[in-house]
């Protein structure tokens, strides 16, 4: 299933007969969940023919409030990811967060993911592209696309042509965000895969309880609506019970009801093209 990102990258097929997912759930919480939610997702895709990309993030490094979860730490979670890649033949995406940490990442996954809030920061782009692997970069929810420009640039001149931008909402107020759809072609116009985040677009930040709220009612419209924009791949965090996550929970997709929802979108793709 990795023959996809060879022809993303090095073949400059960004127009693929169908969209590309990266799913799993928020953060590395056991070997038990990352498998379950992997070999479900797996099979969907293969159904479906949808290249699948498997997400978690081995630590969270930004939190609301000091009492939330943040890993089971980090030798333990980027190796449980590792096997998971090695298990089902898979590509693994997770997050980092300083500098110092992609080389200790990229050993263990395929795609380095810049977050939002940092993807201003020049060292932590530039070492990133310094291990050769895929860089996605988030847009970050204060950033427009044409801004997001200058992100690209500076990974390419750091010698890694390996580059995704995903969208995921704009701040709108203090706690709420909202996706100007206008962002998709705007940043593929970069040149790069464009992905849109669907579930943390949905996100309620900044909530007084110190737990981010969100709004998983609007999952499909959001995908569908980025289908139809043209977005190349579609990001969705699920879990088997999003209530019992350890986070970012209330804006995640059941992992009961992801199938239904790709085979929508598989339609919607086709129907467009």
């Amino acid at each position: 299933m990795e023959n996809f990102l060879t022809d993303i990258f090095e073949n400059q097929n960004y127009h693929a007969k169908n969209f590309f997912l990266i799913a799993g759930p928020c953060v590395v919480e056991s070997n038990e969940l990352l498998t379950e939610v992997a070999e479900k997702v797996s099979g969907m895709c293969q159904r479906l023919g949808i290249p699948y990309i498997f997400k978690a993030s081995y630590r969270k490094g930004n939190r609301t409030s000091d009492t939330s979860f943040t890993g089971i730490g980090d030798e333990m979670a980027l190796q449980l990811l590792n096997n998971i890649g090695n298990t089902f033949s898979i590509p693994v995406l997770t997050d980092i967060h300083t500098a110092e940490e992609a080389k200790m990442a990229a050993a263990h996954t395929d795609i380095l993911q810049i977050p939002a809030f940092l993807c201003r920061q020049t060292d932590l782009l530039k070492a990133a592209a310094a291990t050769g692997k895929i860089v996605n970069v988030k847009k970050g929810q204060f950033v427009s696309g044409e801004a997001m420009g200058f992100a690209v640039e500076k990974i390419r001149n750091a010698g890694n042509a390996k580059i995704m931008l995903t969208e995921r909402g704009t701040t709108f107020g203090y706690q709420d965000l909202v996706v100007d759809y206008r962002n998709i072609p705007i940043m593929k116009a970069h040149k790069v895969p464009v992905i849109m985040d669907v579930t943390h677009s949905l996100q309620q930040p900044n909530q007084t309880s110190g737990i981010s709220g969100g709004h998983p009612e609007m999952i499909a419209t959001i995908a569908k609506a980025a289908i139809a924009a043209g977005a190349d791949g579609i990001f969705i965090e699920t879990h088997p019970t999003p209530a019992e996550a350890k986070s970012d929970g209330a804006n995640m997709l059941p992992l009961h009801l992801l199938e239904n929802l790709l085979s929508d979108l598989v339609k919607l793709k086709k129907a467009m093209a």
